[in-house]
């Protein structure tokens, strides 16, 4: 017993000697007390903030779909979409997570991007950028379109307006910005003809062919950019100079044009009319 009240004693001499300078300084024990104080308001300031933003006059009541600026919204269903938001947001109007509601509204069908904003006190408001439909993607019954940028969205061709008209792509689904790429090379190559791109297919391998609006194909094979980018192009120009020439001996006969050749091109014939021997022979003619 004696040993435990030695260590007592000493613990409070220890505590004395400490604190013996605030005790001893008036000035310093104010500021300590001020200090005490503002941490207790704080800490009931926080207490009743929280009180208050969960109170039910808080809970997310209203929902604005607005399009962005230039747009209107064509393919979203407002009431809808926003049942679906208030049955599915977790939290009120401070707790809410922009971030999620936004990624919410961004997995809906025909929605490019979204932007989230808080409206005081129980709302929200969401600016929605509509797809565009570019192009069908793997044909009209596969539900997967093509807006201009190259990305591929869920949608159906019997959604998209009468009035536009969509350009006919194929490929595999991580290239719809090469297909996208290839498209706008094709159709600045072939405005001498005053022609444009209304089909591109991009096969596994990457070969790749386009049907013009004149009705004609041309095989391109496998883009080979990556070891000679001037390689395609000037297969395409050896096509114009000797187009005119083409065209002399057999007018508007030709419905496709074979571009892989190293050192020249095929013609193929659309006259079912010519001789066997002939078609084979213009087949396989290559200009030089």
């Amino acid at each position: 017993m004696h040993t435990i009240g030695a260590i007592l004693n000493w613990f409070g001499d220890t505590c004395a000697f400490i604190m013996a300078p605030l005790w001893n300084h008036s000035d310093r024990m104010q500021k300590v007390s001020r200090f005490l104080m503002r941490c207790f308001a704080i800490m009931m300031l926080v207490g009743i903030l929280v009180w208050l933003s969960q109170r039910p006059v808080f809970t997310l009541r209203q929902v604005v779909i607005e399009p962005v600026a230039g747009q209107t919204l064509k393919h979203i269903n407002k009431p809808t979409v926003k049942q679906q938001v208030l049955e599915t947001v977790q939290g009120n109007f401070f707790s809410v997570r922009l971030e999620d509601v936004k990624r919410g509204f961004e997995s809906l069908p025909w929605v490019r991007h979204a932007n989230v904003r808080r409206v005081w006190p129980n709302g929200l408001v969401v600016s929605i950028e509509e797809q565009k439909a570019f192009a069908t993607w793997d044909g009209a019954d596969s539900q997967k379109l093509m807006n201009n940028y190259g990305e591929i969205f869920s949608g159906r061709v019997a959604d998209v307006p009468d009035d536009t008209k969509l350009v006919d792509f194929n490929g595999p689904d991580d290239a719809g910005k090469e297909v996208m790429r290839l498209y706008e090379k094709a159709n600045a190559w072939f405005k001498p003809w005053d022609a444009e791109v209304k089909s591109l297919t991009l096969s596994d391998r990457y070969a790749w062919h386009v049907k013009l609006s004149n009705g004609m194909k041309l095989e391109f094979g496998r883009d080979e950019e990556s070891s000679d980018k001037t390689l395609t192009e000037e297969r395409v120009s050896r096509l114009f100079k000797y187009w005119p020439q083409v065209q002399e001996r057999w007018a508007n006969r030709v419905d496709a044009v074979d571009l892989r050749y190293a050192n020249g091109f095929a013609v193929h014939l659309a006259s079912a009319s010519i001789k066997k021997n002939e078609v084979d022979d213009k087949k396989s003619e290559r200009k030089q």
